[in-house]
């Protein structure tokens, strides 16, 4: 009996120093994986925010979006299957043959549809217009806020920000196409051929006092 006893103890505590490193090796696991996650949501976050700026950039500089590279894989698998609806229409009959046209026909208008869409998409004034129209018509210097705030008054769904209308008047300004002006730490924006208020000269105004009786 005391041998049987000392055999059960001994069980008792290799078994209890096993699932004591097993708790611990799983908490380790858990502690890594977790912090895997959290890197991955960190990468994530941070190619989303990439995205959404350089969605914006593209809108500034009137680039239109290309089509998604994915659109044509659902063309390519429906090659196989339609093979094999050749195949299944030859060992049919005749009515069957005329109850799988219509099927075709409605695909192939449904291509047709989508054009007008496109064609409005592309009818928009792009935001460096809409900004360059915006300062033709001011007779006045514009801060990027004012001018960001007229652009999205006019154009609400477009969701313009002013980091974006920042970026795209400084493009203007590199080009030509717009005039930049600083009154203490504001910068404001004109249009390149708005004329600039420029305070008299000394001897322009003594010689208005000289001509005055």
């Amino acid at each position: 009996m005391p041998e049987h006893t000392t055999t059960a103890t001994e069980l008792t505590s290799q078994y209890a120093a096993q699932v004591t490193s097993d708790l611990e090796s799983n908490l380790k696991e858990q502690e890594r994986v977790s912090g895997e996650i959290a890197a991955m949501q960190q990468q994530l976050a941070t190619l989303q925010h990439d995205h959404t700026v350089l969605v914006n950039m593209q809108q500034a500089l009137g680039i239109a979006p290309e089509p998604a590279e994915h659109a044509a894989a659902p063309e390519q698998a429906t090659a196989p299957t339609s093979h094999k609806k050749t195949a299944r229409r030859k060992s049919t009959t005749a009515r069957a043959k005329k109850t799988t046209a219509p099927p075709s026909r409605e695909r192939a208008d449904k291509p047709a549809k989508k054009a007008p869409a496109a064609a409005s998409t592309a009818a928009q004034p792009s935001l460096i217009e809409l900004i360059r129209q915006h300062l033709a018509d001011q007779r006045e210097p514009r801060s990027t806020a004012e001018i960001a705030a007229a652009v999205d008054q006019t154009h609400p769904e477009r969701g313009i920000k002013n980091t974006v209308v920042r970026t795209t008047l400084e493009n203007l300004v590199a080009k030509g196409h717009a005039q930049r002006s600083k009154q203490g730490s504001s910068v404001y924006y004109t249009a390149p051929d708005a004329p600039q208020p420029t305070p008299p000269s000394p001897t322009q105004s003594q010689q208005q006092e000289e001509t005055q009786p």
